[in-house]
């Protein structure tokens, strides 16, 4: 498990990648670690509006390289984007290398490990800077066992029907809910992004497939002692690209209820092979029959992911999903209510 500095003055990277999709990591800190974070650094849109794009951001400058960048006093550089493949764009190498030099932490998600370049290990040993690559594998190797069923915790998996749907998002509002209504609530992330913003997590994608199950356990146990736990879901159990990362998240972590996330208006996979995405119920049929396995559960709601589509088809596609599910249907970031007490109907006895 990688636990992060407590940084309360962030920097996030996008050069030349600003964008919903394109910076979904930039995006996210932004949203969930707005407080956190003092500007965004992007030559290619250095002195514009960063809320033209992320509408929900605070008002941080977006500055044009590391000299620019001190005004703000920043304690570390956080690699903003999340591309397919996880190397490093050649334009953001020099950023990173000026703030190593500067003694600028740098935190990456990337799959290209920062610190095995020996430029950029050799500056940030120079100048007394941490490199932080959160897709390196844990050190420990853990078989799972089922140890998460002993836990007291509820577990609570947010699930998908595709990639970049919108799980973490769930997850975080979820748990933001749960603590709202005075419970115990812990946000486990199992993504290089959610590790950013929760301070500690495992990028599963990275471990190993042998012990990514056992990844997952661990982290479970690490908040055994909680009223409940929600886990961060990754890819989708019926593409071929992410379905072990799944399988693995629903054997680790034994959940005793999911929420399956979607994109509205999606039909086929955003990734190759580009397949069309197997109707809901069928995917909730898979799902709660893979997790069985080792553990009953149910698919108690659907997150919704709105993003780019018009309003009036998403509150189309929302009522027939719930009169096809007969489960809560909802936006995770304005209707997450409903959700929330459907996970508490179906895993926490109410007195």
């Amino acid at each position: 498990m990688h636990v992060l500095p407590p940084y309360r003055r962030i920097l996030l990277l996008t050069e030349g990648q600003l964008g919903a999709f394109t910076s979904k990591t930039a995006a996210a800190l932004l949203r969930y670690r707005a407080t956190d974070v003092v500007g965004v650094l992007d030559s290619h849109a250095a002195g514009t509006d960063v809320r033209t794009v992320f509408p929900w951001s605070p008002p941080v400058p977006i500055v044009a390289d590391i000299a620019a960048a001190r005004a703000l006093a920043p304690d570390a550089l956080f690699v903003g984007i999340a591309p397919p493949g996880g190397a490093l764009p050649g334009p953001m190498r020099q950023h990173i290398a000026d703030a190593l030099a500067a003694g600028m932490d740098v935190v990456s998600g990337l799959h290209q490990f920062l610190a095995d370049d020996a430029q950029l290990a050799a500056l940030a040993q120079q100048n007394e800077a941490r490199i932080f690559d959160l897709r390196r594998p844990p050190a420990e190797r853990t078989i799972a066992t089922g140890r998460a069923l002993s836990t007291s915790c509820r577990r609570v998996l947010t699930v998908g029907t595709d990639g970049n749907v919108g799980k973490m998002v769930a997850a975080l509002e979820l748990t933001a809910a749960a603590r709202q209504r005075g419970l115990r609530a812990e946000f486990l992330a199992t993504g290089q992004t959610g590790t950013m913003i929760a301070g500690r997590g495992v990028a599963i994608d990275a471990v190993v497939s042998d012990f990514a199950p056992g990844a997952v356990e661990e982290l479970v146990l690490s908040a055994a002692d909680s009223d409940i736990c929600i886990i961060e879901g990754q890819g989708s159990i019926a593409h071929p690209g992410f379905s072990a990362v799944t399988l693995a998240l629903l054997h680790g972590a034994c959940p005793d209820a999911m929420i399956l996330v979607h994109h509205a208006r999606r039909t086929h996979y955003s990734a190759a092979p580009h397949m069309r995405i197997p109707r809901l119920a069928e995917l909730r049929a898979i799902y709660e029959s893979a997790a069985s396995l080792l553990h009953p559960s149910r698919v108690v709601g659907v997150a919704l992911n709105p993003l780019g589509c018009d309003p009036k088809l998403v509150r189309e596609e929302t009522r027939l999903l719930a009169q096809e599910l007969r489960i809560p249907v909802c936006d995770a970031i304005c209707g997450c209510t409903a959700l929330l007490d459907a996970v508490l109907a179906n895993t926490i006895p109410l007195c």
